[in-house]
């Protein structure tokens, strides 16, 4: 004869285990969300921030205004893209210092030189203004966050450029190339550092990885028979030739020619 006190217990156990049976099966169930609701809030000029949010920033939204506006160089003139038929002024600049910046790099790291390069008119933002120019106004001009990438490209591929070049009838900046256009809308006098290019030859060249991957139609970059990113962000090039130099250097040489 069970005791009263085990007859009560054993009595229980059945529920307890429907209890503890029932809860693992609700846990077990997977949920589904079924109604998903939202609202869009726009964020806007009219916008009122709140007091305490803004006193906490403001040290650190000050500190980066003071570091993006402190004057790195001074520009003797107006840079604009705008400007200019085959060149602009500031593309050649553009191109020349991202050419020189980047040929740094992959000599220590490939053990070779870089031949040009060919960066998109569309890529600039804005102007370099005359004045002062500081952080800011590299972030104003390459406001992306593009890397510097070298392509080895066949003199063929750079023939496909230049075809591009007066097809589109913009003047995408260049450095280290040089070429005519002749009155048949063809490519002449193609030169790759002074030296009439080779169809055949391998040469290297730096532009950015949008355009490396075939961005603004320049399908021939991925033609390229290797790649080397130089983890390089095109706006620290800017401004780190701003860091090196007091004056920027405006280039003047005629690297496209129209024949009449």
């Amino acid at each position: 004869m069970l005791h009263t006190k085990n007859y009560h217990t054993f009595l229980k156990l059945p529920t307890l285990i429907l209890l503890l049976l029932t809860t693992y099966s609700s846990f077990s169930q997977e949920v589904v969300n079924t109604i998903i609701e939202g609202k869009q809030i726009n964020i806007n000029e009219a916008a009122e921030p709140k007091p305490e949010y803004n006193s906490l920033i403001a040290p650190y939204r000050d500190k980066i205004n003071r570091d993006l506006d402190e004057p790195l160089a001074v520009c003797s003139e107006t840079l604009d893209k705008s400007k200019g038929q085959f060149q602009s002024n500031i593309g050649d600049f553009l191109a020349s210092i991202v050419l020189e910046k980047s040929d740094v790099i992959f000599q220590k790291r490939e053990k070779k030189s870089i031949d040009a390069c060919i960066l998109n008119h569309g890529g600039i933002r804005a102007i370099m203004p005359q004045g002062n120019v500081s952080a800011r106004t590299a972030f104003e001009i390459l406001p992306f966050e593009n890397t510097a990438v070298v392509v080895e490209l066949k003199g063929e591929q750079i023939i496909e450029f230049i075809n591009y070049f007066i097809t589109e009838k913009k003047p995408h900046p260049i450095a280290g190339l040089t070429f005519s256009i002749s009155a048949a809308k063809k490519p002449k006098n193609v030169k790759i550092k002074k030296e009439p290019i080779v169809l055949d030859k391998t040469y290297y060249i730096v532009t950015n990885d949008y355009l490396a991957n075939g961005g603004d139609k320049m399908d021939f970059f991925k033609k390229g028979t290797k790649t080397f990113d130089l983890d390089y962000k095109m706006r620290n090039i800017l401004i780190d030739y701003m860091k090196d130099v007091d004056t920027i250097k405006v280039t003047s040489e005629i690297k496209v020619v129209q024949e009449k």
